[in-house]
């Protein structure tokens, strides 16, 4: 069998690696340990494929994107920490360095605070056996002790476990708390942080969409900047994704402290009062050292220029953002929501949320539609996103992955020598 030998060099792009393959040597050359990794990706491959007779080849490889990821919502369905190991295994097979752990949602909360015990006490529980009995009956939350109570969190043991476990495999894990909308499990658990300040335990079905944080209240941005202090302390990440999408202005507009906030800010609108909160949000987070990363809704009313845009409500968002000078990554549902139905046949299909995407329009993706050369300076990368509303079930969740997030993973590293037939050849092959 022929000798591996593993060299760093100072030569070469971040992330990539040269592979030689000999009768007598395979030497795997990268400029720093991340290359190396994928290097050895790339030989497992050939070698799942080849067996133990790989053919002299030599490989020169490096990603087009720096940011190439995947986000796993466990808001809607809790899923242990084994089942999130086992994704970034995955991951790291298909060379995505960046998990997006969507952790806060208003279907439920999952991270531990040890300041602020009800939101895993209550806020991480609900008497119903899936998000579909929570929300179409009523949209209750419970205590972690009541018999009926389904969910589950991550202790902050749990979250440093991923977190390592994420590190050797070259992934970056970036958490998401919501905010300001989808806040419902949070105000179960502290209702004094919205404005109606009451009520939201045993919500009505309708005014659930309704209920937000109260941007009027200091208390409420007191709460989330202990929240983020133990977030930081939990996650080294160079972002941390504050949501900020979908957020209802109902309760603002009628709420005394949000429209004095609006008037003592001088603000034109609820509009602004978003832009408000997640520059408010934003420069605290920058002042513990960390960038933000939003949904396009934080566009509205105003940006920063040190906020990331991620795009999902296709791609006019990102090519606004990037158009502005601000940092892009790109997960259109149009292209990488991969709760949408993988064919047609939706008779012999299991549950999705909707929509149609087959592989081949995940694989058509382009982060750089619709820009000029210097505009492209600002996509970051892209990612595929998996919403659990109806996903329940671990090998479902699995089904509705693969081998769609290789495409994803496949126009990420390799966007500028992308080919379909190739790809699909590739795939069926396994």
């Amino acid at each position: 069998m022929p000798a591996l030998e593993l060299l760093r060099t100072g030569d070469g792009a971040p992330e990539s690696y040269r592979l030689d393959v000999s009768r007598t040597k395979i030497t795997l050359t990268a400029p720093d340990a991340a290359g190396l990794f994928y290097g050895l990706q790339s030989l497992a491959q050939l070698a799942g494929h080849h067996g133990r007779r790989i053919p002299a080849v030599t490989i020169v490889d490096a990603p087009r994107f720096g940011y190439r990821g995947f986000m796993l919502d466990v808001s809607r369905h809790f899923r242990d920490k084994e089942f999130v190991e086992r994704q970034l295994d995955l991951m790291a097979r298909y060379k995505l360095n960046r998990f997006h752990w969507h952790l806060t949602d208003g279907a439920g909360w999952r991270i531990e605070i040890k300041k602020y015990p009800a939101l895993t006490d209550i806020a991480a529980w609900r008497p119903y056996p899936d998000w579909e009995g929570w929300n179409f009956g009523g949209k209750r939350y419970c205590h972690r002790d009541d018999p009926a109570a389904a969910g589950g969190y991550y202790t902050q043991d749990d979250i440093r476990e991923v977190v390592e476990y994420a590190r050797a495999l070259h992934i970056e894990v970036i958490p998401e708390i919501e905010m300001p909308g989808h806040a419902m499990a949070a105000l179960a658990a502290y209702p004094s942080l919205g404005c109606l300040g009451e009520g939201y335990e045993v919500p009505s079905v309708w005014g659930v969409k309704e209920d937000v944080f109260c941007a009027g209240n200091d208390s409420t941005f007191r709460l989330l900047e202990d929240v983020m202090t133990e977030v930081i302390d939990l996650f080294p990440s160079e972002y941390i994704h504050i949501g900020g999408d979908e957020c209802p202005k109902v309760r603002w507009k009628a709420c005394p402290k949000c429209q004095k906030r609006i008037r003592d800010e001088k603000l034109k609108d609820e509009f602004e009062l978003q832009s408000y909160f997640v520059q408010r949000m934003e420069k605290f987070l920058n002042g513990k050292g960390r960038k933000i990363i939003g949904w396009d809704e934080i566009l509205e009313g105003g940006l920063s220029k040190t906020a990331t845009v991620m795009s999902w409500r296709g791609s006019a968002g990102g090519i606004e953002a990037a158009k502005s000078g601000n940092h892009v990554i790109m997960a259109p549902n149009t292209h990488c929501y991969l709760d949408y139905y993988p064919t047609r046949d939706l008779e012999n299909e299991p549950r999705g949320i909707g929509g149609f995407l087959p592989i081949e329009m995940v694989y058509a993706l382009d982060p750089y539609e619709g820009l000029n050369a210097h505009e492209r300076e600002y996509i970051l990368g892209v990612q595929g996103n998996l919403w659990t509303e109806f996903i329940a079930e671990l090998d479902h969740a699995e089904y509705m992955l693969l081998p769609r997030l290789a495409a994803v993973a496949e126009v990420g590293w390799s966007y500028d020598r992308k080919d379909y037939p190739d790809f699909y050849r590739r795939m069926a092959s396994l």
